[in-house]
């Protein structure tokens, strides 16, 4: 069967409209990134930009935190789904070019991470702000826009790695028991132990675009890009596990 990338494409969006777990994965990058900076914002927001220590644009995306916990669900749960109950033989079925199926999948999860990370980032901010009182920054902040575009690439690309490590280990499980904590915990002590090497690591590489002036030896795209290498990696490796593995 000869199929454009179209209609791959389209058949990969209607498996995530369709799968409850992977479609509510998605709704929570929203959902819980927007109710924890209203929770946030509204109770300790305003005390808080009191301290001296205070960074307004990246403090503005602090419940980027827990959505991105969410977007790295998405892309796990978006891939495992074919590793059940022999849904992968019948994607390939319908899809023998594996390479095919593998970058609709992965375009699709992509693609929706991204939309869904835009319109997170934006509310997010200007949420949060609206509750700021006399201490609010506006989108014409220096630096605001591209955080709020650069925060919804970050998304994307959590999602994506998370989505090429599914594919290699067959499992959102153990994808989600390896990803959350190595992101929440582990970088945060490798940070205290390996110094200015930690800043290479995809979460605080990638969350650099969030900072009005980063630090350290990389810029907020670059940053970014170190973020999209880590994904990339995972990608590939997801490819390569697709292509010679049995279904």
């Amino acid at each position: 069967m000869n199929m454009s990338i179209a209609s791959v494409m389209r058949s990969e969006w209607i498996k995530i409209k369709s799968v409850r777990s992977v479609a509510g994965s998605l709704v929570a990058v929203f959902a819980a990134t927007l109710a924890v900076t209203m929770l946030v914002f509204a109770t300790v927001g305003q005390a808080e930009a009191d301290s001296a220590d205070y960074e307004p644009l990246f403090s503005a995306f602090y419940a980027l935190n827990f959505g991105q916990i969410a977007a790295i669900s998405f892309g796990a749960t978006a891939v495992s789904s074919e590793f059940l109950n022999g849904a992968l033989r019948i994607s390939f079925s319908a899809v023998p070019r594996r390479g095919l199926l593998y970058g609709a999948k992965m375009s699709v999860i992509g693609g929706v991470a991204l939309a869904v990370g835009l319109i997170t980032t934006f509310a997010t901010f200007l949420v949060g702000q609206a509750l700021m009182g006399e201490y609010a920054i506006g989108l014409g902040e220096p630096g605001a826009v591209r955080a709020a575009v650069g925060g919804s690439v970050y998304l994307m690309l959590m999602a994506l790695l998370a989505a090429g490590l599914t594919a290699v280990l067959r499992s959102a499980v153990a994808v989600l028991a390896v990803l959350i904590p190595f992101i929440l915990i582990v970088s945060f002590v490798l940070g205290d132990i390996a110094g200015d090497a930690a800043q290479y690591l995809p979460s605080q590489a990638g969350q650099l675009v969030l900072h009005q002036n980063p630090g350290g030896d990389l810029g907020a795209w670059t940053g970014l890009a170190v973020t999209a290498a880590w994904a990339g990696t995972a990608l590939c490796a997801g490819w390569w596990s697709i292509w010679r593995r049995d279904a």
